[in-house]
């Protein structure tokens, strides 16, 4: 494009005040830092609690308890929930957690059968390290998620304290389940004694339903068998379960959003006051420039061009940053033994550079139409 020939002379615009410059960009890209972390949030939230047409499973909990401590189930209820029509695997968990408030640094132990794996249990698990036939050859062996073994530095041999639980690493997975990725799994009965003791007793039931159109019959159904039951149940779609037990985050996160969007009026603002004062300072170098043959286009150009690369040179260095960052930290909210993982895609990256070029064309816009317009002569006396 011919408008390229001019770049350098772009870039020695930017770079003739130097300062201002850096002060520019390096606003832009803490405006941009935060506008990513923002959104990684709000994605890991829509990720863990946004129902879809796919979503099969159901957790059967303890009516009126929250925590996972306070839900006592008797394990035997497996079979009962088993024989109600469109249920197709049952698995009892017993959840144990280090916290059951909110908190940054939560371990989410969960006991599952042996025969948990035959029910598809971790079918959808993909082994970084490990396999699940080590699991089922030891008692007190553990597999871990991705994001919880890179977060303690853990690898398949070692043995770590988790929840209160001495355990061998026998595997570690990543999973496309948010609840898998910061959660330890072992055998039911070595979960049952090491805890509380409380053998034949379980936290919840992780039910997979046949058909996903009947799992609002299917639930109703679990409830009314236990209804008079002295351990009555609350049967939940799994991410209308998480949504309800970290309902204070998601409105935090629904505040949140308007501090990402105001993280990019915050980049509007830097880039068209740098603007402004460049071209400010500038005056008799458009005269000059118009007398020596540019168009009133070309200015406008050049400095909507300086715009866009103060705009886009910060926003580069904020979104990498901010994407270096929340890969490194694997962050991750965690109530009730529930996990809510910070995840933004390429995509949240693609939104956050297209803005910055949004903002920087129109932030540039009216500085460079008033510098295009000047008389020539009032702009040399101006000067």
């Amino acid at each position: 494009m011919k408008i390229l020939r001019f770049a350098p002379l772009v870039v020695k615009c930017v770079a003739r005040y130097r300062g201002r410059s850096l002060l520019t960009v390096g606003g832009v890209a803490t405006a941009m830092f935060l506008f990513y972390s923002v959104q990684a949030v709000c994605q890991g939230v829509n990720e863990a609690t946004q129902a879809t047409s796919r979503d099969t499973r159901l957790v059967v909990y303890r009516q009126d308890r929250y925590c996972p401590y306070s839900s006592n189930l008797p394990q035997d209820y497996a079979s009962r929930i088993a024989a109600v029509e469109g249920v197709k695997t049952v698995v009892p968990v017993k959840v144990v957690v280090n916290n059951c408030r909110t908190s940054l640094d939560v371990v989410t132990f969960r006991g599952v059968p042996v025969d948990a794996v035959e029910k598809g249990a971790f079918s959808h698990m993909t082994f970084v390290s490990g396999s699940v036939e080590d699991w089922k050859r030891r008692s007190d062996a553990a597999l871990l998620g991705n994001r919880l073994a890179a977060r303690r530095g853990l690898k398949v041999g070692d043995r770590v304290d988790l929840a209160g639980l001495t355990v061998y690493v026998a595997g570690i997975f990543h999973s496309p389940e948010a609840q898998d990725q910061a959660a330890a799994y072992g055998r039911l009965d070595f979960v049952q004694r090491a805890s509380d003791n409380k053998v034949g007793i379980v936290t919840q039931f992780d039910v997979t339903v046949a058909d996903p159109d009947q799992m609002g019959r299917v639930a109703k159904a679990i409830d009314a068998e236990f209804r008079d039951a002295a351990e009555p149940t609350a049967t939940r779609p799994e991410k209308t379960f998480v949504a309800r037990a970290a309902s204070d985050i998601v409105e935090i996160v629904g505040f949140a959003r308007w501090l990402g969007w105001a993280c990019v009026a915050g980049v509007f603002t830097l880039v068209f006051n740098a603007i402004v004062l460049s071209v400010q300072d500038r005056v008799r170098d458009h005269a000059i420039m118009q007398t020596l043959g540019y168009s009133e286009g070309l200015i406008v150009k050049l400095i909507v061009g300086e715009s866009l690369t103060l705009s886009v040179s910060g926003a580069l260095i904020g979104l990498v940053v901010a994407a270096a960052v929340t890969s490194w930290a694997n962050l991750s909210f965690s109530v009730e033994g529930l996990s809510i993982h910070a995840s933004a895609s390429v995509g949240t990256v693609g939104l956050g550079l297209a803005l910055s070029l949004l903002t920087g064309a129109v932030a540039g816009l009216v500085p460079a139409w008033q510098a295009s317009r000047r008389d020539i002569a009032a702009c040399f006396r101006a000067a």
